[in-house]
């Protein structure tokens, strides 16, 4: 039973602000994605087997990659078909670098794309990465930006949001200004980033400023750390130096609506890595 002092006192903590929610309630059944990169050698071998395992560790989305037409040699019908057999739904997708944009008449091959996207399920469409050749010269951001903004309008149009997702070397400085803050500037309010807080983190920035700083403009998120040598190497979830629960503290400020846990490289097997990964993420930031 609760008494009049019981009362009072609870007020009173909630009023200071004493009364903090744990954090493993930050998040209630929120989905844990995988960013399927990590699995890069195991699908080669084994598309149906590999997700498989992934669904088993209680992964329940995953981001594609590597798409040339299709999904590891499946059609985009054949491929939803598999995720719904395992339970598993593809909320984003990686999809063509940054180089596709600067060839002429990439708007066609991007409308097919968006297509199949938008066929698997996929909510967002992302680039991956910028190849080396177009990484020194603003005028390549400058470039890219108009480009992004015109390859978010289509996606739009498809149902789909688009989005950049980032590396260490897009916040190098060149003639004092960023490829970074330039995509960020001079695009569209329609192209999002995935920040991975890996790569911000390796480049020196702060993912929590960044993200205060650039409110809703981060949906996806790669969730991977760095560990705590000089090396600064990939690591599991909650093994290294970056504060997830900070992280996750600003989700609703960054607009993040779907985040995917990725290693680019493992001591040993992956699933080992990813099954450490997922562990921490259930204990300590979802439920």
């Amino acid at each position: 039973m609760t008494t009049r002092r019981d009362f009072i006192k609870l007020s009173t903590m909630l009023t200071t602000g004493l009364v903090v929610e744990p954090t493993s309630f930050l998040f209630k059944d929120q989905h844990v994605g995988l960013g399927l990169y990590t699995m890069r050698n195991e699908l080669a071998k084994d598309v149906k087997g590999t997700l498989s395992r992934v669904a088993e560790l209680g992964f329940t989305q995953v981001e594609t990659f590597g798409y040339n037409g299709k999904f590891w040699n499946l059609s985009a019908t054949e491929f939803l078909a598999l995720l719904k057999s395992l339970k598993l739904t593809s909320p984003s997708g990686h999809y063509y670098p940054a180089g596709f944009f600067m060839a002429n008449g990439w708007e066609d091959k991007w409308k097919a794309a968006a297509d199949d996207a938008a066929l698997v399920g996929q909510k967002y469409i992302v680039v991956p990465w910028m190849e080396e050749s177009y990484r020194k010269s603003l005028d390549n951001y400058k470039k890219l930006a108009v480009h992004f903004s015109k390859a978010a309008e289509i996606s739009k149009q498809k149902g789909l949001g688009f989005a950049y997702h980032n590396h260490d070397f897009e916040f190098e400085s060149i003639n004092g200004q960023t490829g970074f803050d330039i995509l960020l500037k001079e695009t569209s309010p329609s192209v999002k980033f995935e920040m991975d807080v890996y790569w911000v983190r390796f480049a020196g920035k702060d993912p929590v400023e960044l993200i205060k700083r650039n409110p809703g403009r981060f949906p996806l998120w790669h969730v991977k750390d760095m560990d705590k040598t000089s090396k600064k190497y990939f690591t599991e979830v909650g093994n290294g130096v970056i504060d997830f629960k900070k992280l996750f503290a600003n989700a609703k400020t960054s607009g993040m609506k779907y985040f995917f846990v990725e290693q680019d490289n493992s001591p040993g097997s992956p699933f080992d890595s990813i099954k450490q990964s997922i562990g921490y993420l259930k204990k300590n930031i979802v439920k």
